[in-house]
């Protein structure tokens, strides 16, 4: 629906929109990550048109050559350690560039849509498709089909430390371990909420697959850090200990024990409540305790998908979107800072921005995967 009107909340007291113009310029301040790899040496982008890329939180976006004519969604989009080199999945497309995004080809069909992408060592990227079956392995160019140790994936995490660790979650929470790069895979620990909840997804510290947060539906979270031999229930979500949905959560790659997360007070959104409940948390003990942190609005709107991509460098700082079609609406990218409690937003032409990236060199470049929704 489209949002008519700016109005403060108490977390986001202030909130400016400022229209996207249509290029960029590459970004100048010190590189903090891999010496190898480096900022974009364009201001245009070559490609589809389904990934583009910012150096000032969306101010202005790089323009593309290509445009995107028909319904699409860019659901997974990574920065490897090969230097240079992202991957991207528009539809079932896998894409990739290795050139720091400023050049995109189509390398593979993966055969399924909305497929998600985790960067893994050794330039190594896994696929998989949220509350779905499809997993694989992708090696440069080459995509390999893997079995799925369960019906429905709700997460998975890599390891930094080990090229062939992989972790992942099935639907009810149970985490299976990978040492074979996903050829074979051994049931760990217990699920969580003890297997008696419906789980919206498994978050995993990009540091330690052993720590992961849990989302489930009327469960709210649930949080281990010893690869799920034991899980603790989540606190903070609902009012008076009341039930919540905890739909999605990301742990900060900048600082494990900071977790933000998205979810219903289901107390809140009682019958004859005047607020729908819906918020983003944060937590700064891993994911046991959460602290409102921005409330749905007319300024800042939430929806139970809310794409979440905290700051790889600090961990004050995330960053979230909202976009629609309708009425031409557009895409705001919003920006809330822990340290002032403030969200500031910057707006674009885009229908939608469901996946983003950080040049791992330079993080104040932020890669988007964009959407195009048609409606006949």
């Amino acid at each position: 629906m489209q949002r008519i009107g700016i109005a403060a909340t108490a977390a986001a007291a202030a909130l400016t929109l400022v229209q996207s113009p249509a290029s960029t310029q590459p970004p100048t301040t010190a590189a903090t990550g891999p010496a190898s790899w480096t900022a974009p040496s364009c201001t245009r982008v070559t490609g589809d048109g389904s990934v583009t890329f910012t150096t000032d939180d969306g101010r202005t976006l790089a323009p593309t050559t290509g445009t995107l004519k028909a319904t699409g969604y860019t659901h997974g989009l990574v920065a490897l350690d090969t230097p240079g080199t992202l991957l991207a999945t528009h539809n079932d497309a896998l894409l990739r560039s290795t050139d720091a995004g400023c050049g995109w080809q189509r390398v593979a069909t993966l055969g399924s849509a909305s497929v998600r992408l985790a960067a893994a060592p050794g330039g190594r990227a896994f696929a998989w498709q949220k509350n779905g079956r499809y997993l694989a392995r992708v090696d440069g160019t080459t995509v390999t089909p893997l079995k799925a140790p369960t019906a429905r994936v709700s997460g998975l995490g890599t390891d930094r430390a080990r090229p062939g660790h992989v972790r992942l979650a099935g639907s009810d929470g149970q985490l299976y371990d990978s040492v074979d790069g996903g050829a074979t895979w051994r049931r760990v620990g217990t699920p969580a909420f003890g297997g008696t909840a419906s789980v919206y997804g498994v978050a995993f510290d990009p540091a330690d697959p052993d720590h992961a947060v849990a989302g489930g539906m009327a469960a709210g979270g649930a949080v281990t850090t010893d690869g799920g031999v034991t899980w603790r229930a989540a606190r903070g979500l609902s009012a008076d200990g009341g039930r919540a949905n905890l739909f999605d959560a990301a742990v900060s790659p900048a600082d494990p024990s900071v977790v933000y997360a998205l979810g219903i007070d289901l107390v809140e959104a009682a019958p004859g409540s005047s607020s729908e409940g819906r918020h983003l948390y944060r937590s700064t003990d891993g994911g046991l305790t959460y602290a409102k942190a921005v409330d749905d609005s007319a300024a800042v709107k939430l929806t139970n998908g809310t794409l979440l991509a905290p700051s790889p460098v600090d961990a004050k700082v995330l960053h979230f979107a909202y976009g629609t079609y309708f009425q031409n609406y557009g895409t705001d990218l919003f920006r809330y800072d822990a340290s002032t409690g403030r969200v500031t937003a910057t707006h674009n032409a885009y229908d939608g921005v469901s996946a983003i990236a950080f040049n791992p060199a330079r993080p104040e470049v932020m890669y988007l995967g964009v959407e195009e929704v048609r409606v006949d």
